[in-house]
């Protein structure tokens, strides 16, 4: 990739700017750059318009009777659409080892479906981050508790051949006391964080094809547990950088960073864009954040322990919020509001919802440098239906 300059600005305080060297690797936000999108160049100031998807691939939801083999071979949602809505899963990809699943991604909640006693039902979802495990159990209200869940993750190991899991990421705050207490009795590990974007999309699936199927569907049911959006927090005088710049990394570009992550075991975080559906063109433009640091790894390591789930511009109050876990959010960053910062900020944000709300988080020892010592793939989704 060319060594292309960027605009910095004080991670701090925009006003006090000091002199600097390009960022290697990244093309400068603020610059007009054409975009090639679908046989069709714009300006980044621009929307443009892309081939993107944010369904998940159907190649593996499944709907089985439990009682039934857990590895039969896949079916597409379209196939058994007609099935029972009222039929749980209990699916385990046959061409996975079942050993190599280690961490899973887990709902437990009500649905708006009632029951004959006219109390809604819950349910329990849990999947891996490839699908390739997906299973999901009706509960009636009367049973929530620790216990249910913890006997429910025992019964799904039992019932698939998997070891338990050693981490469990979920996304609602409202229920971490009794996720939490299940998975410490169980020696598991759980992990608050909507970093949880297969399941949170197969939730989506599901009310789509499911759930309005369902006999005791209630249209129109407002979900019982709505996603945190709590008031942005003072930055972590840890998670300081030095430098802050908008960027953006062509769309081969952001894969070959994702490739040289999971080879190196970097800092960071990645995401199975094939699964998640995210159709762009190759030489599409990704916005990110690109910060220089000369305490680089030390505040790699403390990002990549935070679960770090978006990054969102706030032109109201000239600043960039992080979101982080499930319901925490910093001001990582502040800027002088002026036209046209304002101009240049609104142009990010329209670009990544034109990207279907991919971005990326990139951290460098220094300005010259032409790796990344931690790098983050981000996907903005809204909130599950349910």
């Amino acid at each position: 990739m060319a060594t292309l300059s960027f605009n910095p600005t004080n991670f701090r305080d925009q006003t006090t700017l000091i002199p600097y060297k390009p960022i290697s690797n990244f093309t400068s936000f603020s610059q007009p750059t054409k975009i090639s999108c679908t046989s069709t160049s714009h300006n980044i100031s621009n929307s443009p318009t892309l081939k993107t998807s944010s369904n998940c691939k159907r190649r593996r939801f499944l709907v089985n009777s439990v009682s039934e083999s857990s590895i039969e071979e896949a079916e597409t949602i379209e196939d058994v659409i007609d099935d029972d809505p009222t039929a749980e899963m209990s699916f385990l990809d046959p061409g996975t080892e079942p050993e190599n699943i280690i961490e899973w991604e887990l709902d437990f909640c009500s649905r708006p479906i009632l029951d004959i006693r006219g109390k809604k039902i819950w349910e329990l979802v849990v999947c891996d981050n490839s699908l390739s495990l997906q299973y999901t159990k009706y509960f009636p209200n009367n049973v929530i508790n620790s216990i249910t869940l913890k006997n429910a993750i025992v019964a799904i190991c039992d019932e698939l051949g998997v070891p338990l899991p050693e981490k469990i990421r979920f996304f609602r705050s409202q229920l971490q006391t009794i996720i939490t207490k299940a998975c410490k009795e169980l020696g598991i590990k759980p992990i608050p964080s909507k970093r949880c974007l297969s399941l949170l999309l197969w939730l989506e699936e599901r009310y789509e094809t499911i759930y309005t199927r369902h006999p005791g569907f209630q249209k129109g049911a407002k979900p019982l547990m709505v996603l945190d959006n709590p008031f942005p927090m003072e930055l972590p005088e840890n998670l300081f950088g030095d430098r802050w710049a908008f960027v953006q990394l062509p769309y081969s570009a952001v894969r070959e960073e994702v490739e040289t992550l999971e080879k190196k075991f970097a800092f960071g975080a990645s995401l199975d864009l094939d699964l998640l559906g995210i159709d762009i063109d190759d030489d599409t433009l990704i916005p990110g954040l690109a910060v220089a640091s000369s305490r680089a790894k030390p505040l790699a390591a403390w990002m990549n322990g935070l679960e770090v789930c978006s990054i969102e511009a706030d032109t109201a109050r000239a600043c960039l919020l992080l979101s982080v876990g499930i319901s925490t959010r910093y001001i990582y960053a502040t800027y002088k509001k002026t036209p046209e910062t304002t101009q240049e900020t609104e142009a990010w944000e329209a670009t990544k919802k034109a990207c279907g709300g991919l971005h990326f988080l990139a951290i460098q020892e220094d300005l010259d440098s032409d790796d990344c010592v931690g790098f983050w793939l981000l996907l903005d989704l809204p909130p599950p239906p349910v």
